[in-house]
Parts: structure tokens; sequence; C-alpha cells
């Protein structure tokens, strides 16, 4: 794009950061099962706000899925109440961080070690030396587990401090005396050096929040919101939808899931509470979990007063095939869904899916002067719209774990040029609804799907998945069965009901299946099971046996751990 012509056309992009992590703590105890929350919340959550903040021209829409909202409200406490109460963390891993006594058995020793390598190896781990050598150790000790016996204490202390010290945001190495310090001490370290690593974790994590709040207020980025506890609503409402984009798919024993809509409806107005709560204002916008639309959800999310949401573009696609529109040159635009007026964008997969897979690899000048490039050639077939829009849509979290200093030159970069340019206008869906003409392409059918693929294949379809939905319809009989018969207390029929969500999440489907590593399986069908289990203990209705036995195992070695996936299928 010329300077030129630039100044007559210019295209839209919308940076849209999706935060999300499922519920993993034990509803019994509080206890947490993976420490995944309170890692990406040093680290990636810090690092976006502070690039956002660092650039005023910068614009970004980001995404807060309720479920992980409540858990950094949740680690905020309990890290006050551990400061200036005296009270336990209920987080094993942070709390091995900090306990003056480590109690290790062999066991405790095998446990915190494994703990301690699940990190990337070559941007976590081998880019500090010290690290790398005690990460060494760790793995002589996974191959002959007899030799722990002579780690010393300080040893296990050692990992634990540079296990949280690599899982710290790049700007805060970069800005924070104390952490440099630390890593300059290398070894040895004492219960106040711990000490403080507690303290400047409890500070990121109580204010990370307010941080983006504030941007929000003061219009430089627009926030969102996804279902409450990340359901796939177009599944809980009707599972043949996913034969729509797939329809050889094979769908779970269980005909419908008991209540479904009721349950989507739900989890929108859980959702809406819960920002509200925590930001102050109702969001104009949503992600639904996933991107995951049909025809009847994108008509309930309308119906709660939701101005816009977003999804894939393979959804896009086959919706206008469906519609029996011709797929024009360019298709980077807002529609509406037959008569209604909330307005649906969708998701540039070969954009989002080069930040996501390709970039990590690339100098951050030449991937981002790449992006540029491609996002000019798209303003050039897209001259006869008068207001194109482009959606860079992807997670906000997984990506930078690959990228070399958690992809702070990058992002830093993608900031500046982006703002800069004079051909390209960074902005909210908001704003530029509000700009944009109101006159916008109908589709008059949603082809049911998902920004994975455009369809539900991750979620539904596989032995092990379909398993785990017939699973849930159970307990869900379960619960309405004891709810309709009016034994709960007030107290316990909200407990089961948001244990109930937690095993609703879409996580647990994502997960499960041969597709994925044998580790991550494992954990996840263990993490269903407990949330299943821990429904029937609260309905107190003695749980099936079957939840006693594993039911999925995996087999593959996904890119980027399974944590993420394009959206485009190759």
């Amino acid at each position: 794009m010329s300077d030129k012509n630039s100044r007559h056309k210019v295209i839209n992009v919308v940076l849209y950061w999706h935060m999300h992590q499922p519920d993993y703590r034990d509803q019994r105890n509080g206890e947490y099962q993976q420490p995944w929350t309170y890692l990406h919340t040093i680290k990636d959550y810090v690092d976006m706000v502070a690039h956002l903040e660092n650039n005023q021209q910068a614009r970004a829409v980001v995404n807060f899925a309720p479920i992980l909202l409540e858990q950094i409200e949740d680690y905020t406490s309990q890290l006050d109440n551990y400061l200036h109460h005296g009270k336990a963390l209920r987080d094993p891993l942070l709390a091995a961080l900090i306990d003056p006594v480590l109690y290790l058995d062999i066991h405790r020793r095998l446990k915190f070690i494994k703990s301690c390598l699940r990190a990337n190896k070559l941007r976590l781990i081998e880019r500090y030396p010290q690290f790398n050598i005690l990460a060494d150790m760790a793995q002589n000790a996974m191959k002959a587990p007899e030799k722990l016996a002579y780690y010393s204490d300080q040893y296990f202390v050692d990992l634990l401090v540079w296990y949280h010290l690599a899982w710290l945001g790049e700007t805060v190495r970069r800005s924070d005396a104390r952490v440099k310090s630390l890593m300059n001490r290398c070894c040895n370290y004492t219960i106040h050096d711990r000490h403080l690593i507690i303290e400047l974790i409890h500070e990121l994590i109580d204010g990370v929040i307010g941080r983006y709040r504030r941007l929000a207020e003061s219009g430089r980025i627009e926030l969102s919101l996804t279902p409450y506890a990340h359901p796939m609503l177009p599944l809980l409402m009707d599972f043949k939808c996913a034969e729509e984009s797939l329809p050889d798919t094979q769908l779970p024993l269980s005909p419908v899931y008991p209540g479904g809509e009721a349950r989507c409806r739900w989890h929108m107005e859980q959702g809406l509470a819960v920002f509200e709560k925590h930001f102050g204002f109702l969001p104009a916008g949503c992600w639904p979990s996933e991107g995951g639309i049909s025809g009847e959800c994108v008509e309930l999310i309308a119906g709660m007063g939701i101005k816009w949401l977003a999804s894939g573009e393979t959804v896009l696609r086959n919706s206008l095939n469906s519609s029996h529109l011709e797929q024009p040159p360019c298709i980077h635009d807002a529609y509406n869904y037959r008569n209604r007026e909330i307005a649906c964008f969708f998701r540039d997969d070969g954009l989002s899916d080069l930040i996501g897979f390709k970039y990590s690899n690339w100098h951050a000048d030449d991937a981002v002067a790449n992006l540029v490039h491609h996002l000019e050639t798209i303003a050039q077939t897209c001259t006869d719209e008068s207001e194109p829009v482009v959606s860079i849509i992807m997670d906000g979290e997984n990506a930078w774990e690959h990228y070399p200093e958690n992809g702070y030159y990058f992002l830093s970069g993608l900031y500046e040029k982006l703002s800069s340019h004079e051909g390209i206008r960074l902005t909210t869906y908001s704003d530029y609804l509000q700009r944009a003409k109101s006159d916008r392409p109908r589709l008059e059918q949603i082809v049911a799907g998902s920004w994975v693929y455009g369809n539900f294949s991750t979620w539904i379809g596989e032995k092990g998945k379909n398993r785990a939905w017939d699973m849930l319809v159970e307990a869900k009989n379960t619960y309405d069965k004891v709810v309709s018969s009016g034994t709960l207390d007030d107290e316990s029929y909200r407990n089961a009901t948001l244990q109930l969500a937690t095993c609703e999440s879409s996580d647990w489907f994502w997960w499960l299946g041969e597709y994925n590593s044998a580790e991550s399986v494992a954990m996840f069908d263990e993490l269903f099971r407990l949330h299943l289990s821990n429904l029937y203990q609260l309905l107190e209705v003695e749980s099936p046996d079957y939840l006693t036995r594993v039911f999925s195992v995996g087999t593959g070695a996904p890119a980027m751990g399974g944590a993420m996936r394009p959206g485009r299928q190759e």
C-alpha cells in the first residue's frame, strides 16, 4: 500500500486476545489441582496489559472468561490471607515455593520435579543457564528416582525459585529490581528471597484486573465476555448441530443435553454478573466459547442485550454457502443473522494462525513486517468495501511461551507498527460499529461451528469425548431430579449449580481423546471425573462406579502441546 493510497483507504484491524483457564479448584477444599491460572497471570496477562499501557495509540479487545476472573480473585484472596493473616495457601506449587519446611518424601520430590519441568524448554528453561542446570538434574532424577535421596532441600528450593522466575512476565523482569537481584544471585535462595517472590506474585495478581479496567474506562481497549464456565453453547443446545458442518459425526448415545437452552442462558446471565462485578459495567460484546455458534446461539446471545459477537472464518464461509450467497473477494465485514441486529465478526484464520504458530520462530521485525504486508494486500483486495475490518483473534496466553522473551519484541513492535501506519486503523469492535455502515450483509443461515476448523470435532465425535458427554448427561439428569425434589437448601443448590457449570466447561472435551498427549489427557480425564464426583457429593447421591476409572487415553503429540490449534484444517 503506497502512502498515497493509504491516505484514501484505511483498513480497520481488531486485535482480539482471549484469556481463559478452566476451573482447576477442587470445590470441596478449594485446593488447586493445576497452577496454570496464577502462572499465566504473572506472565501473560501482566505482559499483555503492560504492552497496551506502554503504547498510548494501541487499541485491542480483550476477553476474559468469568471463571478465570473468579480464580484470579481467589488467588488474590488466598495470597492476602497468607501474607497478612497466617492462612495456608491452597495451591500446592505456590505453597511449596514459600513453605519453610518442604516435607519432601520421594513421592513429593518426584511431583515437584515433574511440575518444575512443565515449561517451554527452549524459551523458559535453556534461556537461563542456572535453571537449565537444575532442569538437567531433574531429568536425570526422573530417569533414576533412586538418585533423589541425594538431592538436598536447597536443590528443590532453587528449582522452585527458578521455575517461578522463569514464569514471570518479561515486562516485570525488565523493570522490577527485586527480580533482577534474585536472578543475579543464581542459587542458594533463602526464605527471605522466597518471601519476596510471593509478595511480588501477590502484587501482580492483585493489580492485573484493575489495570485492564482502567484501560477500558479510558477507551483504549474494549473488554468482552465468554459464557460463565466456558461451555460450548451450541452443543449444550443441540448435539445434532455438530452434523451441520460434519454430517458423518458420531454423536453421544444421549440424544440431547437435558435443559440445554436454560443452561446456556444461565451461563450467559452468570457471566454478565461476574463481568460487571469485576469491571463495573456490562460488556457490549461476546466471544462465545471457542467461537462456537449456531443460529439458535446467536439469537440467545442477541436476546441478552449483547451488541456484537465473534466466531471463526470457516463458520462464515460455510454460512455464506448455506445462505446461497456468493463469497465476495473481501469477506472482512460485519454481518447480521437474519433480522437480528447483533453484529457478527469473523476471525481471519490466516493472520491469526501466523501469530499463533509461525512467527514465534521469526525475528520480531520480520514477523511484524510480514503481518503488515498481508494487511496491505487485504486492503487492496477490499477496495470496494467502505469499512473493511480484519479480525485477528487468538489465544492471549499460550502463544507467548513459544516466543523469545515472551513475545516482548514482537508485541511491542506489533502495536507500534500498526498504530502508526497511515493505512491501518487499530480499533475495537464497538468503536468500529459507531463509524461503520448500518446496512450490513445478512446471513440467512448460520452453519453451526467453531473457530477450530469451522466444526465441533475438537469437542465431540471421538469415543472419549462422546463418553464424557454421556457421563455429563447422566449427572445433569441426577441434578434435575434432586433439584425438583426440593431437598436442597439455598446454599447447597447454589454450590451444586456452580459445580454443574464447571462440569459443563468445554475444556474437558477439548483435551480428551487420542489427539492429545498421554500426560495431558490423563490430567484432564482425572479433573473431569473429580468435578463430576464432587457434583454427586453435593447432591448427596452416590457417584457412579465408572467415575473411579480412566476412560480416555491420549497417544498424540500435537503442536504447541495441544493448548492451541489452527483455525484451518491442513
